[in-house]
């Protein structure tokens, strides 16, 4: 661990400079908010509005960085694998291309004021003053021995006297540096310390020591992050709250998705709880007074694991988190077809291939290989199902075989591939079955996130239990956190559709009375 690590020593551009998705997800969150601005509600129409207020300028780009800063705090308390990484244009680039022609005009010029003769020292020790620089900021308050050091060897006022005086050995000094990079680094970055021994000509070695500097920037940052991770939560939670009124009371109808993502989520549970029961026509909104704010609540967050992310808004509250719902549920659709495919193969082969330890951790592998595209548009289901149907008969007779048993016969590898081939449908029997029990447990899961027990996985799901529930931790922490931060919102908007469903209710009763 580094010995910095309490007391990260990178810059403002250090800190912006975190992974690609992270900031894609902050932009996608600050474009999606800007839709917000010209987008009408859906569902006040023939309501009269208020006159829109007018915005300044100045406010949206105040907005704009709030929103920026806040989903960046937000990526960094729900991703537990958050962490910052180097900035690195892209190659072919118009930035990459002058980045790399301003490092080579800087670094040509450094070659040939150390090629004179005498050699002149005024970029090396423009150098040598950021190196100082950059190690100092690495060091705890508490080590003055290191900083004394740093400071009495990478002495820039006896570094010019000594280089207008020939007598300065720079490689003396960058060797220095060398060790004191070794002594501050995490133990991840030993081999680039030791590379670096190895470079005999000076500016080749400065540049590889700027970017071992760098990478230790990052490593420092990212050890600052986790250890702030747990006092930022405390926080975040009313930061968040506080920058996203900041945002709503600058919007009009600012919440008008998520308005109709709850009511949509009751109205869906007054409806399957009538056609549960078999209630009969006009006594659905009856039941509509039995569910509690919770249990709409959670079902509103279930349906986001089935969202039409291209024709369907998104809930305003949960704009920066949009990427995350979308992997999520691209990654379930994968998991019930894996499932699906593996319970088909396990019916139609009976008790031979049950018991046998990692067959069905090799079939799963097969099968996810082949399923890996299946978001792309271009992506064909039916014919992939088909070639996994083909794949699962060599792998099924070559298993068989190995352990004495007798291959698939010709009618059992024809019902396997056609069983196989039929879950292309998202109404297969078998694939429905599946699709119902993911769903239960991760209800399940989300209604037990406050309690010690974890949900028993349900029969079928085995062969995917492990993907399963990580995915069920990744989905109740960033509900329950959602929930925390936009409790007084989800709290008014809930009430006020729980009493008008009670209302009509009780309207409905007295009228049939």
């Amino acid at each position: 661990m580094p010995l910095g690590s309490d007391k990260p020593g990178f810059s403002e551009e250090d800190k912006l400079s975190d992974s690609s998705e992270s900031r894609n997800r902050a932009d996608a969150s600050e474009q999606a908010l800007g839709i917000r601005q010209r987008t009408p509600s859906p569902h006040r129409g023939n309501t009269p509005q208020s006159s829109p207020r007018f915005v300044s300028v100045e406010e949206l780009m105040e907005t704009a960085k709030g929103v920026s800063n806040m989903a960046l705090a937000h990526e960094i308390v729900v991703s537990g694998g958050f962490q910052l990484k180097p900035s690195d244009p892209a190659e072919g680039s118009l930035e990459k291309r002058v980045q790399d022609i301003v490092h080579k005009a800087f670094w040509d010029c450094l070659e040939a004021q150390l090629g004179e003769d005498p050699p002149t020292y005024d970029h090396a020790i423009k150098l040598l003053g950021e190196i100082k620089e950059t190690l100092l900021s690495f060091l705890l308050p508490g080590h003055s021995r290191l900083r004394n050091k740093i400071n009495e060897v990478v002495d820039l006022e006896l570094i010019k006297q000594e280089a207008e005086n020939g007598a300065l050995d720079i490689n003396k000094v960058v060797e220095f540096i060398i060790s004191m990079m070794g002594t501050l680094c995490a133990p991840a970055r030993d081999e680039e310390i030791r590379k670096l021994r190895d470079i005999t000509a000076i500016v080749p070695l400065f540049k590889a020591i700027f970017s071992v500097l760098d990478l230790m920037r990052i490593d420092m940052a990212n050890f600052a992050v986790s250890s702030i991770r747990p006092h930022l939560m405390q926080q975040s939670v009313e930061y968040e709250r506080t920058k996203f009124q900041e945002f709503i009371e600058k919007q009009h109808n600012a919440l008008d998705f998520t308005q109709r993502w709850l009511e949509e989520s009751a109205n869906s549970l007054v409806n399957s709880e009538a056609e549960s029961t078999l209630a009969p026509a006009g006594a659905a909104a009856s039941v509509g007074h039995a569910f509690c704010p919770l249990t709409v609540h959670n079902h509103a967050y279930m349906s986001l694991l089935r969202w039409n992310h291209r024709h369907t808004p998104f809930p305003e509250t949960l704009l920066m988190d949009q990427s995350r719902f979308e992997e999520m549920q691209m990654a379930l659709e994968q998991l019930t077809i894996v499932a699906a495919v593996l319970l088909i193969t396990y019916n139609v082969t009976g008790a031979a291939l049950s018991g046998l330890p990692g067959f069905a951790d090799k079939l799963k592998r097969v099968v996810k290989v082949l399923l890996a595209g299946m978001h792309i548009p271009s992506f064909n289901m039916s014919e992939t199902l088909a070639t996994i149907g083909e794949k699962l008969c060599v792998e099924v007779n070559s298993c068989l075989s190995q352990h004495g048993f007798t291959q698939l016969s010709a009618d059992k590898a024809a019902v396997l591939k056609g069983q196989t081939q039929a879950a292309v449908k998202p109404d297969n029997s078998i694939r429905k079955l599946i699709d119902s029990r993911i769903q239960a447990f991760l209800m399940s899961y989300l209604d037990s996130s406050h309690q010690k027990s974890i949900p028993v996985v349900p029969g079928g799901l085995a062969p995917i239990q492990k993907e399963l529930e990580e995915i069920a931790v990744k989905f109740s922490r960033l509900v329950n956190y959602n929930k925390m931060v936009f409790a007084p919102h989800y709290e008014k908007i809930l009430k006020e559709i729980l009493s008008k469903d009670k209302s009509h209710s009780m309207g409905k009763s007295a009228g049939q009375g």
